[in-house]
């Protein structure tokens, strides 16, 4: 931007200083006409140039050649003769103004591509190719299966997540194989989002956080670059967990758009798939992904080497329900009277009243 202001302020330099002054061509026999006539008050002669002007004041310009008789003619009709030296237009800037619209274009062009390969930075305006996951660093995520209650079927399932992000070689050792896509099933409300943080606090990994919807945009090709620099930036903090909410608003059925405003999507799907069970690996990311529709989910999604482990998330019967509530008394109220006046810590005192 600096170069192009600059560039700016030559040309407009070099266009306040041109004349302003201008002078009508007249050829070489009419001058020489003029000038035995007496019709010349003043000339100035420049190089192969003859600027001048006629008695009446009005400004003239004609082209001179090596003509030896042309200043004892001028001498002898009374007329006022200034030399200059000729002036010695750079070759460079002379290309630099004729090419200067066209030079601005392809810098402004150049200019506006590179922002968006590279995003623009991040966060920045034209960042649309950039992944809008929000990270977590190792050790930021407090949430650990202590917080959460009410759901013990899903929290046992996904031990073995936990326990292979923290020790990897366990299982590489042993031949294990660890699902890459665990999809977490149930109503809204039902805890997915937070037994998933839980995942990231226990195994003490970098969390990714994004929604389906953050993926697509009006542009093409948006979400697929959203998707590949996702599992970039999952593959250089590996081991992580990348957690996709509401899945089913990018992972819907292929083939229902019929070429409609639904190709975008149906794009960024199958950059998805690609990056989950393509030719590149994906060691150590572990996708877990959130809904509550996964009737609408495309079949590809969950086959074997993807969303292979679904996990169904129930809501919480009466006895979860109040290992929930004990929970949030006890931090909300920690240290206060309960409404009996007991000292237990939380709202324990409501079922024991």
């Amino acid at each position: 931007m600096w170069l192009v202001i600059g560039l700016t302020a030559i040309l407009l330099v070099n266009l306040f200083n041109q004349k302003t002054e201008t002078h009508v061509p007249m050829t070489y026999s009419q001058f020489w006409t003029n000038v035995e006539s007496g019709a010349i008050r003043k000339v100035t002669i420049q190089g192969g140039k003859v600027l001048g002007f006629s008695a009446d004041g009005q400004p003239f310009a004609t082209v001179t050649p090596d003509d030896t008789e042309l200043i004892p003619m001028l001498r002898k009709s009374g007329v006022d003769i200034s030399v200059k030296e000729p002036e010695h237009e750079s070759l460079w800037v002379t290309l630099f103004i004729s090419w200067f619209p066209m030079l601005l274009l392809i810098g402004l062009w150049i200019f506006f591509m590179r922002q968006m390969q590279m995003g623009g930075g991040k966060g920045g305006a034209l960042g649309f190719g950039r992944t809008r996951a929000k990270l977590q660093e190792e050790g930021e995520v407090k949430i650990t299966f202590q917080d959460v209650a009410g759901i013990d079927e899903a929290k046992n399932e996904l031990e073995e997540i936990v326990d292979f992000l923290k020790d990897p070689e366990k299982f590489t050792k042993l031949g294990g194989r660890i699902p890459k896509g665990v999809l977490l099933a149930g109503a809204p409300g039902t805890g997915k989002t937070l037994l998933a943080k839980a995942i990231a606090g226990e195994a003490e990994v970098p969390f990714f956080t994004i929604s389906g919807s953050d993926f697509v945009e009006m542009f093409v090709g948006v979400g697929a670059s959203r998707v590949r620099d996702l599992f970039n930036q999952g593959m250089k903090n590996a081991p992580c967990i990348i957690f996709i909410d509401e899945i089913d608003a990018v992972g819907r059925h292929r083939g229902a758009g019929l070429g409609g405003g639904h190709d975008e999507r149906e794009q960024t799907l199958n950059q998805l798939l690609v990056e989950m069970d393509g030719f590149n690996a994906n060691d150590g990311v572990i996708i877990i992904a959130a809904t509550n529709r996964p009737d609408v989910l495309d079949p590809a999604l969950l086959r074997p080497g993807r969303f292979d482990r679904q996990v169904v998330v129930p809501v919480p019967d009466i006895k979860g329900r109040r290992l929930i509530l004990e929970i949030y008394g006890k931090k909300n109220q920690a240290g206060r009277k309960c409404g009996y006046g007991c000292d237990c810590p939380g709202y324990t005192g409501i079922f024991r009243g």
